[in-house]
């Protein structure tokens, strides 16, 4: 007898096949855009006066002269398991070299998350609140015209100001594993107030979008003809029913956060994950560059996915069927 499912844990469970699916298709895809990288990577790292003997060598060590498919089945397998794999510039363990990193990075979208996501939303309900008022059209023209521009841009104009002229925080963004969390929190603040100013417009505008179509509904106006005040209906009636677009959009610019701090990373010169990708691009490291991408790549779809489960579980027509 087969096993029927309810409508939620069917959509979950598909879900979660299409995200398993998604990275596996991503890992390829990763995997084979390094393979076609023009020329020799053991040329590449050893040098061009390297004998033949050498990079033969080096070739046999690295497992380079196995067929392609086969390279794919087994980084990805190691991969699962937590192996990425040797670099091939230090000879050292991929998971060491990226241990600090992935941490630094996720300490830095985290930071960045607990002042932007909370801003966002607060920004938005004032902005419904007031729709169409001159505090409306300051909230949504100032945060749209600060996503107009680059990452890069607003990192170089918020260390002029305050780097460089106020002089209130340091430039250069060189968190160490000993510093404590006050002194991570203060060297970390301008690479997180870049990201905060970046994702802030997005989560806004969505939140504010979510609220005023939901004030125009019936049972909306009839609270406000009851007397509740404006305030009350947003908090209990308006904004429980925008959870699921809100949380969306709450998540996909989380995981903007994490794959998009690379360029805030390298301007600032913080040693995460992103730093890395880029160091290793440079010299070559393919094995660091493939295991930096997938584990971005894996950030990415999980915080989608956990979107997805979300709006599946805050969708009330899933959750009392006729």
């Amino acid at each position: 007898m087969a096993l029927k499912l309810s409508p939620i844990p069917k959509l979950v469970l598909k879900r979660l096949a299409i995200g398993v699916l998604t990275l596996i298709v991503v890992s390829a895809v990763i995997f084979w855009a390094v393979e076609l990288l023009p020329g020799s990577i053991a040329t590449e790292v050893l040098g061009q006066s390297a004998t033949p003997e050498t990079i033969a060598a080096f070739n046999a060590q690295f497992g380079l002269n196995d067929p392609p498919l086969w390279r794919y089945v087994t980084w990805l397998g190691n991969a699962v398991q937590g192996d990425f794999g040797q670099s091939l510039v230090t000879r050292r363990p991929i998971t060491d070299l990226i241990g600090d990193r992935a941490f630094n990075t996720f300490f830095l979208a985290a930071y960045a998350a607990l002042i932007a996501v909370p801003m966002s939303i607060l920004l938005g309900l004032i902005a419904a609140l007031y729709r169409g008022s001159l505090l409306d059209r300051w909230i949504s023209s100032s945060t749209l015209a600060v996503i107009s521009f680059p990452e890069f841009f607003v990192a170089y104009i918020l260390i002029l100001i305050f780097a460089v002229q106020l002089g209130w925080f340091p430039s250069l963004a060189g968190v160490t594993p000993a510093m404590s969390l006050g002194e991570r929190l203060y060297v970390s603040f301008l690479p997180a107030l870049t990201m905060v100013l970046i994702v802030t417009a997005h989560m806004m505008r969505m939140t504010r979008a979510a609220i005023v179509n939901l004030l125009a509904l019936p049972y909306i106006e009839m609270a406000e003809l009851k007397g509740m005040k404006r305030w009350w209906v947003i908090a209990i009636h308006a904004l429980p029913n925008a959870v699921a677009p809100i949380v969306t959009v709450v998540a996909l610019n989380l995981a903007y956060l994490i794959v998009g701090v690379v360029l805030v990373e390298v301007v600032f010169v913080y040693p995460g994950l992103g730093q890395l990708l880029v160091d290793s691009v440079a010299k070559r490291d393919m094995p660091v560059v493939q295991a930096a991408c997938l584990i971005f790549a894996a950030t990415y779809i999980l915080l989608n996915l956990v979107a997805d489960v979300i709006g599946i579980l805050s969708n009330p027509r899933l959750l009392h069927p006729r």
